[in-house]
């Protein structure tokens, strides 16, 4: 189904997060009519603490890890008076503020999930609510996020004593108190970091253990005194020139990782996700935070290591990702298998052009404004001023898209749907101009 402009085709967003109502800005602006359902009681998705439908991994003490240079939408500056990383509370009130100043709160349909979707013969969408109702649609924008499906992993033996996923972690006192406990942290992310810091200061745990399976490199927030994020390489430079120059920069500031006594990592800085932390190598290195290997069994009241070494552990977290699913989709084409999802320009799944996923990447810098770039084809596509290329074509060039977002990265779920932030953007907005050209084609024949 492709869109002719002739009309304006109405959509359905799913989700009330940064991705969903800046796709309804976009839609707004270019007077697109849409719905907007959002499960929660209010906007903000991720960032909203405490968020009553569950699907928020806020913690009480976090600190976005990207700074406020990189997150700002665009005709929306962020507070002049930020820090250089606000906490989760300053993200969402700037949230807040956006959907008010343009106006976009009564556009969104709260307390209201998205239950199925089902296509329909003429390419069109039959949408179920939890209410009950059904609506019909010509697109769909995706925008449920994709860090709230707690991926647990599976371990031979059972553990004793209390276990959570850091999707569930709130803060070190409720619902757990875990001073002094001894407290074991699984993971090597963005959020095994911050909390493993967090509870390993000496008023709290007892002791903290972290378990890696293999080595990282954790990366700081600040480089020579500056915001490491801010730096960006110029758009002439070739990506793989950027890389090196970029590891040569991260080797000499931060040294070896096993000097901190940590596993050593088994790939190049920038070849896996970036775990950024501002604190965790200092505590490793205090002896504050104890690192373990990959774990071989759970052990009643303790957990036995693939060092052969056993430690007693009170509490568990598990801070080990997330799956990525749509529980409104009962396609098989639209389900993800392991977090392997292949998309056109991480957006489109060819041959099903009406369905558009925002913000489903794992982008360097930030996601925050990620989607808002992906809107501006959503709304070219709604309008009819742009066309997608053959199915043949899209196959291709998204297998080439994947091969150099994801080539240097080592195998792993996080890493399945990485992206360069700035690469992506650039290449986006060319993409955006062969559509004009081929839907002006289309129309001259």
């Amino acid at each position: 189904m492709a869109f002719d402009g002739a009309t304006k085709p109405k959509t359905c967003i799913i989700g009330a997060g940064c991705s969903g109502f800046t796709m309804a800005k976009r839609l707004k602006d270019h007077d697109l009519p849409y719905d907007c359902f959002e499960m929660s009681d209010a906007i903000g998705g991720n960032w909203y603490y405490q968020n009553p439908n569950g699907a928020s991994s806020c913690y009480q003490s976090l600190h976005i890890d990207t700074s406020k240079w990189r997150l700002a939408f665009e005709d929306f500056p962020v507070p002049a008076d930020w820090p250089d990383f606000p906490h989760h509370s300053q993200l969402l009130q700037y949230f807040n503020d956006y959907v008010d100043h343009f106006g976009l709160r009564d556009t969104i349909t709260f307390n209201t999930a998205v239950t199925d979707c089902v296509r329909k013969d003429d390419g069109r969408w039959r949408v179920f609510l939890s209410n009950g109702e059904v609506r019909e649609y010509d697109a769909i924008a995706v925008a449920n996020g994709h860090h709230w499906d707690a991926r647990l992993p599976r371990y031979p033996g059972a553990f004793d004593g209390y276990q959570v996923h850091s999707h569930y972690y709130r803060n070190p006192f409720d619902p757990y108190d875990f001073r002094d406990k001894a407290v074991m942290v699984v993971g090597a992310g963005n959020s095994a970091m911050d909390i493993s810091s967090e509870l390993s200061q000496r008023p709290l745990a007892k002791r903290l253990f972290i378990s890696m399976r293999r080595g990282v490199w954790v990366l700081p927030k600040y480089l020579n005194g500056k915001v490491a994020d801010k730096a960006v390489l110029p758009a002439w430079m070739p990506t793989t020139m950027g890389r090196a120059l970029a590891r040569s920069k991260i080797k000499k500031s931060i040294g070896r990782m096993e000097d901190y006594g940590l596993p050593k990592p088994d790939h190049e800085p920038l070849d896996g996700h970036p775990s950024v932390s501002g604190e965790f190598l200092t505590r490793v290195g205090c002896g504050d935070i104890t690192p373990k290997p990959g774990i071989e069994r759970l052990d009643g009241d303790g957990v036995i290591f693939t060092d052969g070494t056993r430690e007693a552990i009170d509490a568990i977290i598990w801070a080990t990702g997330y799956n990525v699913s749509f529980p409104f989709f009962k396609q098989d084409e639209l389900t993800p298998r392991d977090n392997v999802f292949p998309l056109f320009k991480r957006m489109v799944k060819p041959g099903v052009e009406t369905v558009f996923f925002l913000g489903l990447a794992q982008p360097l810098p930030t996601l925050v404004n990620f989607a808002e770039q992906q809107s501006k084809l959503v709304a070219a596509a709604l309008l009819g001023r742009y066309a997608f290329p053959s199915r043949d074509e899209m196959q291709r060039v998204t297998a080439a898209d994947e091969a150099m977002h994801l080539g240097h990265f080592y195998d792993s779920p996080r890493h399945r749907m990485q992206v360069d932030f700035h690469v992506y953007v650039r290449d986006l907005m060319k993409e955006i101009e062969r559509g004009a050209k081929r839907d002006g084609a289309q129309a001259a024949a």
